[in-house]
């Protein structure tokens, strides 16, 4: 479980710059498409945050999906490269805590990209909709100190829903990596996965929680009950995969 240890061994494969600089692409999403048809987003009055995510979450969702699968294969492949992965059983630590230490680094490492998007939300949010009379005033009223603190918990509940979808799909990305020696093999399963995900109807409960399509859903624009059947869903199968992750572990371990 040693995250600084994970660290260490990526530092050479170009993991860290890759996720910062596809943060900072999805986080450009927003304001690039508000920058050329912001005629077409300022004029409504729902929420500024609801008009962004509605038009923008999708594909910045994608990104950081790929961002994820991309990562946990790259993470698996130095363990494979030189068969570090087998040297582990000589030592005193265990493959479930590699695979800990992973899954903690993939969640860093995808919470600081999503606060560069959250940051770019504050941006646009403020830029083209708190003008006066603007969605912004529309939505949160006088623009205020007070106005200014709803804002901020909203967006903090958007991120806190978002990294929450994001969860089971680092950890189903890091089980399939961990399953196969070839990077390609694993990569090839979840980016066919990815683009599945797009082709789910979301108006049946039972597909839309596909692990690679949680991170497509966004808080606003849902109701309450909806939201929370999300989050638990996204609970359920986070705890399904790590416990299946720890099963596999073990089986692989007994028949070598």
């Amino acid at each position: 479980m040693n995250i600084s240890g994970e660290y260490k061994k990526i530092k050479r494969t170009g993991i860290l710059p890759g996720v910062f600089a596809g943060g900072i692409l999805a986080a450009s999403i927003p304001i690039l498409e508000l920058a050329v048809r912001s005629e077409q987003y300022t004029g409504l009055v729902q929420s500024p945050l609801q008009t962004i995510l509605e038009a923008d979450w999708q594909m910045m969702a994608m990104l950081n999906m790929l961002l994820v699968i991309t990562a946990s294969c790259m993470l698996y492949h130095t363990e494979y490269a030189d068969h570090a992965i087998q040297r582990i059983t000589t030592l005193p630590i265990r493959e479930e805590a590699v695979f800990i230490g992973k899954f903690l680094l993939m969640t860093g490492l995808s919470i600081a990209a999503l606060v560069m998007e959250m940051l770019s939300l504050i941006f646009c949010t403020l830029h083209w909709f708190g003008g006066e009379g603007g969605a912004y005033e529309t939505c949160y009223g006088e623009i205020s100190a007070g106005a200014y603190l709803e804002f901020i918990k909203d967006l903090a509940a958007d991120f806190a829903y978002c990294l929450g979808m994001l969860i089971p799909v680092i950890l189903l990305s890091l089980l399939i990596a961990s399953a196969w020696k070839n990077m390609w093999i694993a990569l090839g399963i979840d980016v066919v996965c990815v683009f599945m995900a797009t082709i789910i109807p979301e108006r049946y409960f039972a597909l839309s929680i596909f692990p690679f399509a949680l991170p497509f859903r966004i808080l606003e624009g849902v109701s309450a009950d909806r939201a929370v059947d999300y989050l638990i869903a996204a609970a359920a199968e986070a705890m399904i995969i790590g416990a299946a992750e720890m099963i596999f572990m073990k089986v692989r371990r007994a028949l070598a």
